[in-house]
């Protein structure tokens, strides 16, 4: 008997405790105790909840509040705020175990070597909570959950602790914001053109958007024929072949100017989207590269084009039917890789969401659009999201988009910061020619004259800034959207 209870004895034992070290926790609260400063060498990236003791936290936390405030945090002044009679460890009291610490202190030239370990030792212990979560829902995992939901749901987690150090998110104080927004407002200052935002290269647009704002959720809406798919590409490029990055501190890629584009085409391949953009920068019609009726310069065109968008950092994923789960998991993977800037769904209605089939496709759009500004607030990056328009446009005399037209536009116009529809006059009024030499045939020649190569980005909701319509123009052969020559600018004509 006795033999049998040593056994058991010695294999209470064996258990392991979650990574901690006592020690380091209480050398850092001694030298932040004794001075003050210990605590500006770790306040940026250590949180009361990364220590492992409970009464750790506590002291923390409150020698926080009050360095912030502007008051001294020591022994006598700490102990107001912890209750007076708790045992600590079952023998001292608080006070005594605050004058313990102070006497205990370390210099605090080792402040921050403390506080980095008990950081990463926090991490740790985040990691096995991930991992034993990933273990007890893989055993017990309902039917409907298909492997690859637990495997989108482990690498979104792990993405949130690898970027931010916690995966559960939080209250953020307002100070902190401010300084955020202050660093966007001097960021917005020093780069060329002031924007706030990263610029398009279409100056109609920046001048109204003010570029691409971080963690927006962009719609770009249009008929079929109205060229969304060109004006999202044309952006892609634009920024991709601009960007110019470097290394931050903590060793991620961030972009001084353009930027790293992911961009998921569900409608088209890869290769098209590339002729796409290849057509455009070249000046080859896609239709002669299509059909192979491009002569020996053309080809010369082409070539030299390639080998400069080679180098561009423009990602393109052709999965069709992608769900909003594994669209996420994709762009996480790709900006922890090699940096993430700018999102570009091709398009909405395309996607499938994570929702039984028996639900309608109403509910389905508000998940997929509810899970793109989710993402887009996680990643911190503009996503701009395709979306087709309704038929019932086609029934009005105007033809111009509005708000209303957008397919499940409850959860779209709900959930976009900036809705942006594309229309242009000139590919209707082809379709209305009437007989040529008849009145009517001179009327409408003048008007197809005045709309032929001009486009219209309609604004039709933003968040930060004014609604209004921005004037473009459109070269049907390659695809392109560009400025408009306003006529002030255009140069003196010499007789």
């Amino acid at each position: 008997m006795a033999e049998a209870v040593a056994r058991l004895r010695s294999q209470d034992q064996k258990y392991r405790l979650a990574p901690h070290n006592v020690e380091a926790e209480q050398a850092l609260l001694g030298a932040i105790l004794v001075n003050n400063d210990a605590y500006y060498r770790v306040s940026d990236f250590l949180l009361d909840k990364h220590f492992y003791e409970p009464v750790h936290q506590q002291i923390y936390k409150i020698s926080t509040d009050m360095i912030r405030a502007g008051k001294r945090a020591d022994p006598r002044t700490v102990k107001t705020f912890l209750p007076a009679d708790e045992k600590i460890g079952g023998e001292m009291t608080v006070s005594q175990y605050l004058a313990r610490l102070a006497a205990e202190a370390t210099t605090i030239i080792n402040a921050e070597d403390y506080g980095r370990s008990i950081y990463d030792l926090a991490t740790r212990r985040t990691l096995i909570t991930i991992g034993e979560d990933m273990v007890n829902i893989a055993y017990d995992a309902p039917v409907e959950m298909p492997p690859s939901s637990q495997i989108e749901d482990a690498e979104r987690r792990l993405y949130q602790l690898a970027e931010t150090g916690k995966y559960d998110g939080g209250f953020r104080d307002f100070g902190s914001a401010v300084n955020t927004a202050i660093e966007l407002a001097a960021a917005a200052y020093e780069r060329e053109g002031g924007l706030s935002g990263i610029a398009t290269s279409i100056h109609t647009l920046d001048q109204r958007m003010g570029g691409l704002q971080a963690s927006d959720l962009i719609v770009l809406a249009g008929r079929p024929g109205m060229g969304k798919t060109s004006l999202a590409t044309n952006i892609a490029y634009n920024i991709a072949s601009n960007y110019r990055g470097d290394v931050s501190a903590d060793g991620t890629p961030k972009a001084l100017d353009g930027g790293v584009v992911g961009f998921f085409s569900l409608e088209m391949s890869a290769e098209q989207l590339a002729t796409r953009i290849i057509s455009e920068q070249a000046e080859v019609s896609s239709s002669k590269i299509r059909r192979g009726e491009i002569t020996e310069a053309d080809y010369h065109k082409l070539a030299s084009a390639a080998q400069i968008m080679q180098k561009v950092p423009l990602f393109i994923d052709q999965t069709g039917g992608i769900s909003i789960a594994q669209l996420s998991a994709r762009a996480r993977r790709l900006k922890r890789q090699f940096g993430l800037d700018l999102l570009i769904v091709d398009y909405i209605q395309l996607m499938t969401g994570s929702k039984k089939s028996g639900e309608n496709r109403v509910q389905e759009v508000t998940e997929i659009t509810t899970g793109l500004k989710a993402l887009a607030k996680d990643l911190n990056v503009p996503i701009i999201a395709l979306s087709q328009l309704s038929r019932q446009v086609e029934n009005r005399d105007d033809k111009r988009p509005q708000l209303s037209d957008l397919r499940e536009s409850g959860s779209i116009e709900q959930d976009a910061d900036v809705v942006l529809f594309v229309y242009r006059e000139e590919y209707y009024l082809k379709n209305k020619e009437p007989k040529e030499g008849t009145e009517e045939w001179f009327k409408w020649e003048a008007e197809f004259r005045e709309a032929t190569g001009k486009a219209e980005v309609i604004i039709a909701k933003q968040r930060h800034g004014p609604t209004g319509t921005a004037k473009l123009g459109f070269q049907a052969e390659f695809t392109r959207f560009s400025d408009l020559a306003e006529d002030e600018r255009l140069p003196e004509r010499f007789e």
